[in-house]
């Protein structure tokens, strides 16, 4: 089972009763990605995604009558070659799990913690921190009961000397700031093969470039930045991005025995607040610019 991926998407039940995928390719894309990597089979996205659609299709009773949840759509691809050597496997399974689902949070929209710690390292360049293996997750268990046992929920992973920040246990991260030169600033890491490209992530790139109502950044953060913005009260939000948990606002980074204070006017600050609804105004069908894919009603 060296070789061994999976997916995570949603389906949505909108305000006229039906259910939709949102972005769903983006989902085979990534997956197709990492099935490459793994050296596990190539597919066709196209069939994949029709395979989804029906067994959401015949299951569709089970898709929340709620815009707070949803059914979790769960692509597995696993090798299953009857060897107990490590190379290519000549025999794959790929099968896929419903469930529906609610908050991922137990806190909600409440701002979560993060532990920030350079000791542990989730990925690096040139391994498969990009692509969705068990194995990054399995490696990252360890340090998510560490964070826990420090008062925090997730693990904000850091790489290299200068503490790069990179991303969250299941969310990818962005920062609402005053940067260094003044300007009003979303930004979030890039996608340089440590960071896993995340749809949600994605949506919220495009959805805040179409409003232009400030710059929209994909950069380095590092922690010396963190802490150097809050000193000036530059900081306006953090938080995190995910299939599972959509936008969960950040309050709170322990890093070298200090608690970092985000700023928060409440428990869903403004544009954590703004960026929940309009991706739940797109994903129960308010607004239609962000590609759908529908299930057909019984």
């Amino acid at each position: 089972l060296a070789a061994n991926l999976f997916e995570g998407m949603k389906a949505y039940r909108g305000a006229d009763g039906r259910v939709r995928l949102f972005r769903p390719m983006l989902n085979m894309t990534r997956m197709l990605k990492s099935a490459n990597r793994a050296c596990l089979p190539g597919f066709d996205r196209g069939e994949l995604l029709e395979c989804i659609r029906k067994l959401v299709e015949v299951d569709q009773e089970w898709v929340p009558q709620s815009e707070s949840a949803s059914l979790y759509i769960r692509p597995t691809f696993i090798g299953t070659e009857p060897s107990l050597g490590v190379k290519k496997p000549s025999r794959a399974m790929l099968f896929v799990i419903l469930c529906p689902v609610g908050s991922y949070f137990s806190t909600g929209t409440k701002p979560v913690s993060l532990w920030a710690d350079s000791k542990y390292i989730r990925a690096w360049r040139g391994g498969t921190g990009d692509c969705k293996m068990g194995g990054n997750y399995g490696a990252s268990i360890y340090a998510q009961y560490e964070a826990v046992d420090y008062g925090c929920q997730q693990v904000l992973w850091l790489y290299g000397d200068d503490h790069q920040i990179t991303e969250v246990g299941t969310m990818n991260l962005f920062l609402y700031w005053i940067n260094e030169k003044g300007e009003e600033e979303l930004a979030t890491p890039p996608l340089d093969g440590i960071i896993l490209p995340g749809i949600t992530r994605q949506s919220i790139l495009d959805i805040t470039r179409q409003w232009g109502e400030f710059k929209v950044s994909e950069r380095y953060l590092t922690m010396a930045d963190l802490r150097l913005a809050l000193e000036e009260e530059r900081v306006k939000e953090m938080f995190g991005s995910g299939t599972a948990c959509v936008v969960s606002p950040v309050g709170r980074v322990l890093y070298q025995g200090e608690n970092l204070q985000i700023p928060c006017e409440s428990n869903c600050p403004p544009l954590v607040s703004r960026l929940l609804k309009e991706l739940t105004d797109i994903q129960v069908s308010q607004f239609t610019y962000l590609l759908f894919y529908f299930i057909n009603r019984y």
